[in-house]
């Protein structure tokens, strides 16, 4: 395994009375070589505290982490990944071109492979026109592909990335997550935090659910959602004959004799359809929903227990 935790655990002290929050506990899960993996909770479920202790940033309580069986933090480790915070900050005097210049020489970058490697990641994130202009002057997007580039800029086999989407529009979310495809296809290892879920449903080869700084589901889609039909969308012409067919769904659109009839399940669906035909109506469409990430993440997040105890708060980080 690429990257691997072993209990992790982050209690803070928090208010003049020091009360102990537990913000992370009992976290362990691994993450193999080549895998984009989706690190998902709530606001305040533990995400950004993990990431933290994963980039030597802040110490953990208890247990440990590795990346490449290097312990984290050390040299070894960092020097292997590279990392995009949830709020990048840059001299905002520079441009571009400069910071990239600086975040290499800090990197390690050999000087003749800098201008070329700078160059390159400008490319790939799709600020080379912009390479020129001062940080200052850039989108929240642009700014956030910059915090990409140079998260990139030592070639890491593995990068993390904290909510990596947070405050981009839509064209800019999806640029990003067509660089996390590309990262992949470069046999990168890539690790983000979203609370984002369609983007985890498109992207990830595998997911890890949070709540409350405790890992409640960590697997596959597949594994994880259930492939039972929860519900039927019927859309049909029903004219005359027919619309007493979709009576026994719930019609969620109406255009015209067109109409759309959500049924409880595959069953009741077939059976409209059927008195559909038979009272001369046309079917235009039959689509069954099945539980998303979404439906999923929601049912574990009302299964979660109430806090009952002073060490019990909820956490103080992301």
């Amino acid at each position: 395994m690429i990257l691997r935790t072993e209990g992790l655990s982050k209690t803070f002290e928090v208010g003049v009375r020091r009360r102990r929050v537990e913000a992370v506990s009992d976290l362990t899960l691994s993450v193999p070589e080549g895998e984009i993996f989706g690190f998902v909770g709530p606001n305040g479920a533990g995400k950004t505290t993990t990431i933290k202790m994963l980039m030597g940033l802040i110490f953990p309580t208890r247990g440990r982490a590795f990346l490449f069986d290097a312990p984290i933090p050390s040299a070894e480790a960092k020097a292997r990944c590279g990392y995009l915070p949830e709020h990048p900050a840059f001299h905002e005097f520079l441009t571009g071109a400069e910071a990239m210049q600086l975040f290499a020489t800090l990197a390690g970058v050999a000087s003749a492979d800098r201008r070329r490697r700078c160059d390159e990641l400008l490319g790939l994130v799709g600020l080379a026109d912009a390479a020129g202009r001062q940080v200052r002057k850039y989108s929240k997007g642009m700014q956030q592909r910059l915090g990409l580039a140079q998260a990139l800029v030592a070639d890491p086999a593995v990068v993390v990335l904290d909510e990596p989407m947070s405050g981009l529009d839509p064209n800019g979310r999806r640029e990003v997550r067509d660089l996390i495809l590309e990262l992949r296809a470069r046999g990168k290892t890539v690790f983000f935090s979203t609370h984002i879920l369609p983007d985890v449903e498109t992207l990830c080869d595998r997911v890890g659910i949070v709540i409350g700084g405790r890992l409640r589901d960590v697997g596959r889609l597949g594994e994880l959602l259930s492939p039972r039909v929860q519900a039927v969308e019927v859309t049909a012409v029903a004219g005359a004959g027919g619309e007493a067919a979709l009576a026994g769904g719930r019609v969620i659109s109406r255009d015209g004799e067109q109409v759309t009839a959500l049924f409880d399940g595959e069953e009741a669906a077939q059976e409209a359809v059927g008195a559909l035909a038979r009272g001369g109506g046309r079917l235009l469409s039959f689509t069954p929903h099945r539980e998303t990430l979404e439906d999923f993440f929601l049912r574990r997040l009302k299964e979660q227990p109430a806090a009952s105890g002073p060490g019990e708060a909820a956490p103080v980080s992301g």
